[in-house]
């Protein structure tokens, strides 16, 4: 079936969706529209939040966090802040979304964000910017909203390829915001930033309120208690082992995160230009990566999306290593590239094995416990990172790091089951 054939098969006569499951396997007929507005808004968004994550580090210290070993620690404890709020907040909003329309869910994170980052720039201490990042995770949230609309609209051969784009305007964002943030962070402070960034998450929620319409019916409930469809969905077979490597993942790969920035200042040698060349290095990253989730995001459409995950996380696990022995910001340049590549092909892979193992009428479940299982994975890494580095030093988190991926690529070998376009 072509495009257009299945575009027209999936609009009712009426104009109205009628199935409890929302759209069929053919997708909502304005799916492109929705997924261009959201590619650009999440693509803000992004930016905006990684606008700050260069110089967090610094701005702890700057908040009169002066001992050298506590830096790490707290910049760790920022990160778990705000990954247990989301990780108790994520299966919530996932519900309510499911029930009342996953736009509004996408608009709540952005506005909410956009509000929580601005406060940020007026921290008086390090103990009120924990608070502000408590509440970040509780409110925010914008790319598994962002993945489970689409995922609810989108045409089912076209999972893996949509679910690529929406990864690569992640990265894209990720690669833009932080080489900024940092030039903007060594030549204006550290409080601009965040209100930068609040400007563009509100510009991003504007453009989901104006530029997307969601055409969502309200599932049935009859018979069940509010709390039935979390539990039944939660039992989905397959899905526990997908949330096991959600969490897993997530830890390794935020092991050595809070810590970065303060590595690139151990090479740089000199704090001046630290900011600035984390931003770089979080750039290339970021470029690598988006290019990676383009490609491999239709790829894994053929292939599978088991494949293309193992894959990845391998080559991701196997790049970490030799972190710990970069001597230039060079030999850095060339690690980065190589580990975005790796990173780049997880995520939507990961997204897509969700969304073709639940029914369309329960994604913003899934994705409330996926969201879950990977706070919790990104609130103990930065927690534990940041414990080792104080206690070991800048690089051993490196090898940590690049360890638990290669295990966890083991484990997706074992644990998944595989995952094409069109299977559920």
């Amino acid at each position: 079936m072509d495009d257009d054939n299945a575009l027209e098969a999936a609009e009712p006569e009426n104009g109205v969706e009628t199935s409890e499951t929302g759209p069929g396997p053919d997708g909502d007929p304005r799916w492109r529209v929705t997924l261009g507005t959201m590619w650009v808004a999440q693509l803000f968004c992004i930016i905006g939040f990684s606008f700050v994550m260069p110089f967090m580090p610094f701005y702890i210290r700057d908040l009169g966090v002066t001992n050298p070993r506590m830096v790490p620690i707290w910049a760790g404890l920022l990160g778990t802040g705000a990954g247990l709020a989301m990780a108790v907040m994520g299966p919530i909003w996932g519900s309510v979304a499911d029930r009342y329309g996953r736009k509004m869910m996408v608009q709540r994170a952005m506005f909410g964000g956009a509000i929580v980052l601005t406060l940020m720039a007026f921290a008086r201490n390090v103990y009120q910017l924990l608070g502000l990042r408590i509440i970040q995770g509780s409110v925010t949230g914008t790319v598994p909203a962002s993945i489970a609309l689409i995922s609810s609209v989108v045409p089912q051969a076209r999972l893996g390829f949509c679910l690529g784009l929406m990864q690569m305007a992640v990265f894209g964002g990720a690669s833009i915001g932080p080489y900024i943030g940092g030039i903007v962070a060594d030549n204006f402070g550290y409080q601009v930033p965040f209100v930068v960034t609040g400007c563009l998450l509100f510009s991003g929620g504007l453009l989901v309120l104006l530029g997307v319409r969601e055409r969502f019916v309200r599932p049935t409930q009859t018979g069940q208690s509010p709390s039935a469809p979390l539990r039944q969905t939660l039992q989905t077979p397959g899905l526990p082992a997908l949330l096991l490597v959600y969490l897993t993942m997530n830890l390794s790969a935020s092991f050595a995160m809070p810590i970065f920035p303060l590595f690139v200042e151990e090479i740089v040698g000199t704090p001046d230009r630290a900011a600035t060349e984390t931003g770089l290095l979080l750039a290339i990253t970021g470029i690598a990566a988006a290019a990676s989730a383009a490609m491999l995001g239709r790829l894994s459409d053929r292939l599978g999306y088991k494949t293309s995950l193992v894959a990845s996380t391998l080559l991701a696990g196997l790049m970490c290593f030799p972190h710990a022995a970069a001597q230039t910001v060079w030999q850095l340049v060339l690690l980065r590239i190589a580990f975005g590549l790796g990173i780049g092909g997880m995520i939507p892979a990961m997204n897509a094995m969700v969304a073709t193992t639940v029914s369309r009428a329960s994604v913003g479940r899934a994705y409330g416990f996926t969201v879950t299982a990977s706070a919790l994975g990104w609130a103990t890494g930065p927690a534990l990172g940041g414990w080792a580095a104080s206690a070991l030093g800048y690089r051993l988190p490196f090898v940590i790091a690049g360890g638990l991926l290669v295990l966890v690529s083991m484990g997706q070998q074992r644990w998944l089951t595989s995952k094409r376009s069109g299977s559920a």
